[in-house]
């Protein structure tokens, strides 16, 4: 695989410097640790290390970026989106409005309330549309990161994620971040292509992005769990925030804790 000197330099510059330079930002530990944020949020800090993962994604102050569906909750909303207010821009991208689930459009109308209603707090949230690529998630080269958390495998149940991450290549400019967290499935068991247990192959998600244009730029162990087996009866969700199998057995599967998770930086090549 050959890539241009431009391409080379860049990415050498970004590995050394951007990194290390967000991990210093003040501003940025402020809004993780804000009393701002909800308790329910602030309780899953242990598992999703904020300000280490959205430093390894090298977001600044200054930066526009989208995030894919977002959730009511607006767990990384409620960092990104004041972070992001003075000089920045934050863009979510929220669920398919022709979406007949209710759950989703409860789910819209919920982050709407929450967060786009309350811009002294959060600046002023724009807000797209996401289902594969059928929406613009921004303008054509306009993000400097699109971040998704945990979603890959929904996407493959309905089989959009090919489209999904057509439409993050689109939407970045040219240098611009993917970051992608998501469930990590053993390496030794084939991928189910329906990702029933909501668990994806590393390599899996990799071979996703590159067939989008991506080159991965970075690998972080940062939301690795290895107490993770990843055999539960209920797929990831037997373990919390989300116990599906409810009291049985809640004690073993809190002290695993959430899953074990790898965290991909991809960059969008320079033209």
């Amino acid at each position: 695989m050959k890539f241009g000197l431009s391409f080379l330099a860049w990415a050498l510059a970004s590995a050394l410097f951007a990194a290390p330079a967000q991990a210093a930002d003040s501003d940025l530990r402020a809004f993780v640790a804000s009393s701002d944020r909800s308790p329910a949020n602030r309780a899953r800090d242990a598992f999703r290390h904020p300000e280490a993962t959205l430093s390894f994604f090298a977001v600044k102050p200054d930066s526009v970026v989208v995030e894919i569906l977002p959730g009511s909750s607006g767990y990384w909303t409620e960092i990104l989106a004041p972070f992001l207010k003075a000089r920045g821009r934050y863009i979510a991208a929220i669920g398919d409005p022709r979406s007949t689930s209710a759950e989703a459009q409860q789910d819209a109308a919920a982050f709407k309330a929450n967060f786009v209603a309350a811009p002294d707090r959060y600046g002023a949230i724009e807000t797209t549309w996401f289902k594969g690529d059928e929406y613009p998630i921004a303008a054509p080269g306009e993000a400097d990161v699109v971040l998704t958390f945990r979603n890959i495998h929904n996407w493959m149940a309905a089989g959009e994620a090919p489209a999904a991450f057509a439409a993050f290549f689109k939407a970045l400019k040219p240098g611009g971040v993917l970051g992608v967290e998501e469930h990590r499935g053993r390496s030794n068991q084939p991928q189910d292509p329906l990702a029933k247990s909501g668990y994806v192959r590393e390599d899996f998600a990799v071979a996703l992005a590159e067939a989008a244009g991506f080159k991965l730029l970075a690998a972080s162990e940062i939301n690795a769990n290895p107490k993770d087996t990843k055999d539960y009866p209920a797929g990831v969700w037997t373990l919390p925030p989300t116990y599906r199998l409810k009291d049985v057995d809640r004690d073993k599967y809190a002290a695993i804790g959430e899953s074990d998770r790898f965290t991909l930086k991809f960059v969008k090549p320079p033209q």
